[in-house]
């Protein structure tokens, strides 16, 4: 059953994650990240950049290993880890990245 986050901004399934991807902007991201007590910088827009291209070409959200590939393509080396994920986006980086971003939830994520 849709559920609205609490800032109204546009209706989430239980867990959070958006029900209509047109309703993401970069707004709604920032109300989504801090309801998990993160403040967006570059760091984390070039992530979340990557994580919506992907969902674009592949129709789905990335988890942790394509996810890290990914950002290693793209990004170099330095980024390219789950080290760097994970102090980018705590606890799971692929589920909250997506989340963020206003994608599914991965389908390997638990």
């Amino acid at each position: 059953m849709p559920c609205k986050m609490r800032t109204g901004a546009a209706p989430t399934d239980k867990e959070g994650y958006l029900l209509n991807l047109g309703d993401w902007n970069e707004e709604v991201a920032r109300q989504i990240a801090r309801t998990h007590k993160l403040r967006l910088d570059r760091r984390h827009w070039e992530v979340l950049q990557l994580v919506r291209a992907f969902y674009q070409r592949h129709e789905l959200s990335p988890t942790m290993r394509p996810l890290v590939k990914q950002v290693r393509e793209t990004l170099g080396e330095e980024k390219g880890s789950s080290l760097y994920l994970h102090q980018l986006f705590p606890g799971n980086p692929a589920k909250l990245a997506a989340k963020i971003a206003g994608l599914p939830r991965p389908t390997n994520c638990l």
